[in-house]
C-alpha cells in the first residue's frame, strides 16, 4: 500500500534524481550592430562609404544566401521549406531518424518570420533642403535559415540565421541530449527518457556531467559551427571586431525525479493539486522565488492546473518566468523553471551569467517541492504546540506566549510564511506592511518598536534566528513547520468549522451543527444535575 503523503513519495519512491539544464535558447548577434548608430559606423567607418543605406546591405545578403545554397549543394544537404502550422521539431525528428553519421548537418530549414530590421528613410536638411538617407529600426517578414545539426558532444541542436542585415540568429541546445552523448562516449549504460534519462548505471557521474555543462562549453559549440557553416561576415569584418556573441533568450532549468511506479506519481499530483491551488498568488510566489513581492510589483502572478487527457500539470507564473510541474511519460516527476527574461532577477543576459540563472532555477524547483511537502504534512506534536502557546523563561528572559487564538499571532505566522525561502531573510521593516494589511491597520501605525517586540518573541521561542552580522532574520526548520501548521489549521479547520456552527450561516454544515447542539444540550443537563446552573 503506497502512503498517501507527498513527503513520503519524495523520500521513498524516487529511484533516480537528476538536476540540470534542459533547453537553452540563445540569441546570436553582433553586439555593435544592434543600434542605428552601430549600423552607420559599420558602413561609413569600417567599409568607408560616405553614407549608410539599406541599399548597401543587399549585396551582403545576396552573397550570404548564395553561400548557404552552395554549401547545401556541395554537401548534399536538403533545403526544406517549413509549411504553415508544421512543427519544426517533428520535421527534425524525421531527419534524425535517417541520419547515420556521428555529426553533421541534417537539413537546412527555411521559414519566413517577422523580425526587427534596419531600413533607410529619406530625411530633409532644414537649412539646405537637400535629402539624405537615415537608418531607422523597423520590422519585416524575412527568410530565416535553420541549420539542424548533430554534434559529437552535444547531440541534436539547431543554429538559425536571418537572411537580412545584421543577420541575427538563435542557437538552441538541449542539456539532456548533451548528457546522453557524454554517457555514450564514456560507455556508461542508461535507459533514455524522452528529453531525459530513466535509468543510469552511474547516477553520480550523470549528475556530474549535467553540472559540468558550462557557458564556456556552449560558447565553444557555437564557435565550432560558426567556422563550419556559411557566415555572413567576411574574415576582414571579423578581424575588425564584427563577431557573433551569445546572450540568453530562454533558459529551462529542470529537476527530474524518476518514480518507482506510475501510481506514485498519480498520488503525488492528486495531493499536490488539492493542497496548492493558490501557489500563483503573490504571497505564494514569494515562497518560490527569492524576490520580494509587494502591491506595486509588475507582472502576472498566477497558478494554472491543466489536465490534458488524464495527465495533470501544475503551472506557476512570476512575471516572465514560470515553473511547470508534470508527470513525464508516466514515470518521472519533472519540475522545471523557465526563465524568459533574466532581468526579472536582476541578472544580465550575456551567456556568462548562466551560473547565476542555474542557481535561481534550481532553487525555485526545490522551493516548490519544499512548499508542497510541508503544506501537505505540517503537523506538530503536543510538546511542540505547548512550547509555543505557553510563556517561557530563556536564560532569565521572560518570553510571552504565542496563543493560537490570538489574532495578531495568526497574522504573524501568515506573514512569516511569505518569507520562508528567502535566502537573504527578512528585516523588521519587511514585516510591517503585510502584517498591517492582514490586521486591517494603517501601515503607519505599525511601529518599529511593536514589530521588534514580536520579533523578540519569535526568536526566543526558537521560531526565527538572526542572520549573523545583519539585522535580518530567517525561519528555523521548527519555525517553518509551526508557521504552516498554525496558519493552515486556523484557515482550513477552525475558522470554517466555527462558521458552520453558527445558526445564521447559510452554507453551514448541518450535521456538524446538529452534533454540536446535542453536545451542548448534554453539557447543560449535566450542569443542572450538579447544581451548577446560575
Amino acid at each position: 500500500m503506497i502512503q498517501q503523503s507527498v513527503a513520503a513519495i519524495l523520500r521513498d519512491r524516487i529511484t533516480l534524481e537528476v538536476e540540470g539544464i534542459d533547453r537553452l535558447y540563445l540569441n546570436v548577434y553582433v553586439p555593435t550592430l544592434q543600434t542605428e548608430g552601430g549600423i552607420a559606423r559599420f558602413f561609413r567607418v569600417h567599409q568607408g562609404y560616405p553614407f549608410a543605406s539599406s541599399a548597401l546591405m543587399e549585396p551582403i545578403s545576396k552573397r550570404f544566401i548564395q553561400s548557404i545554397e552552395d554549401f547545401a549543394k556541395k554537401n548534399q544537404i536538403p533545403i526544406r521549406p517549413f509549411r504553415k502550422g508544421e512543427r519544426k521539431d517533428d520535421v527534425a525528428a524525421e531527419y534524425r531518424a535517417r541520419f547515420a553519421g556521428e555529426e553533421g548537418v541534417l537539413f537546412v530549414g527555411k521559414a519566413q518570420e517577422k523580425i526587427s530590421v534596419f531600413r533607410t528613410e529619406k530625411r530633409r536638411n532644414l537649412t539646405t533642403g537637400a535629402t539624405y538617407p537615415w537608418i531607422v529600426r523597423s520590422s519585416a517578414m524575412v527568410n530565416q535559415y535553420y541549420f539542424y545539426c548533430i554534434d559529437r558532444d552535444f547531440g541534436p541542436f539547431f543554429l538559425k540565421f536571418s537572411s537580412y542585415f545584421p543577420y541575427n540568429g538563435r542557437l538552441c541546445i538541449n542539456g539532456h541530449e548533451y548528457a546522453k552523448q557524454q554517457l555514450r562516449a564514456e560507455g556508461i549504460s542508461f535507459e533514455a527518457l524522452d528529453n531525459g534519462v530513466l535509468q543510469c548505471a552511474d547516477p553520480g557521474r550523470l549528475q556530474k556531467i549535467c553540472d559540468d555543462l558550462s557557458s564556456e562549453k556552449i560558447d565553444g559549440l557555437a564557435r565550432k559551427w560558426f567556422a563550419r557553416l556559411p557566415h555572413p561576415f567576411t574574415a576582414w569584418d571579423r578581424q575588425a571586431g564584427y563577431r557573433y556573441d551569445l546572450s540568453i533568450l530562454q533558459a529551462e532549468l529542470s529537476l527530474t525525479q524518476v518514480l518507482d511506479q506510475p501510481v506514485s506519481g498519480r498520488i503525488f499530483f492528486e495531493e499536490v493539486i488539492r493542497e496548492n491551488l493558490d501557489l500563483g498568488r503573490p504571497e505564494q510566489v514569494q515562497l518560490i522565488f527569492e524576490k520580494r513581492i509587494v502591491r506595486k510589483t509588475p507582472g502576472r502572478f498566477q497558478t494554472r492546473v491543466i489536465t490534458q487527457g488524464v495527465i495533470p500539470s501544475l503551472h506557476v507564473t512570476y512575471k516572465n518566468t514560470r515553473i511547470k510541474q508534470y508527470y513525464k511519460e508516466g514515470r518521472a516527476l519533472r519540475t522545471e523553471t523557465t526563465i524568459n527574461d533574466t532581468r526579472d532577477f536582476n541578472v544580465g543576459k550575456r551567456l556568462h551569467n548562466l551560473p547565476a540563472l542555474r542557481q535561481i532555477g534550481f532553487q525555485a524547483n526545490r522551493r516548490l517541492l519544499d512548499v508542497q511537502r510541508i503544506s501537505h504534512d505540517c503537523t506538530i506534536g503536543q510538546e511542540a504546540f505547548d512550547r509555543v502557546v505557553q510563556p517561557l523563561d530563556v536564560n532569565g528572559q521572560r518570553v510571552a506566549a504565542l496563543h493560537f487564538d490570538d489574532r495578531r499571532v495568526q497574522a504573524l505566522f501568515n506573514v512569516l510564511v511569505l518569507f520562508v525561502f528567502q535566502a537573504k531573510g527578512f528585516a523588521n521593516k519587511d514585516l510591517r506592511e503585510p502584517l498591517a494589511q492582514i490586521l486591517g491597520l494603517d501601515p503607519e501605525k505599525m511601529t518599529q518598536g511593536r514589530m521588534t517586540y514580536d520579533l523578540r518573541r519569535l526568536r526566543l521561542h526558537g521560531l526565527i534566528e538572526r542572520i549573523p552580522k545583519t539585522h535580518r532574520y530567517k525561519l528555523t526548520p521548527f519555525g517553518l513547520r509551526v508557521a504552516v501548521f498554525f496558519s493552515r489549521t486556523y484557515a482550513r479547520l477552525l475558522r470554517p468549522g466555527l462558521a458552520s456552527l453558527a445558526a445564521d450561516t447559510p452554507n453551514g454544515n448541518p450535521r456538524l451543527r446538529h452534533a454540536f447542539e446535542k453536545v451542548e444540550g448534554e453539557i447543560l443537563r449535566f450542569c443542572e444535575k450538579e447544581k451548577l446552573v446560575a
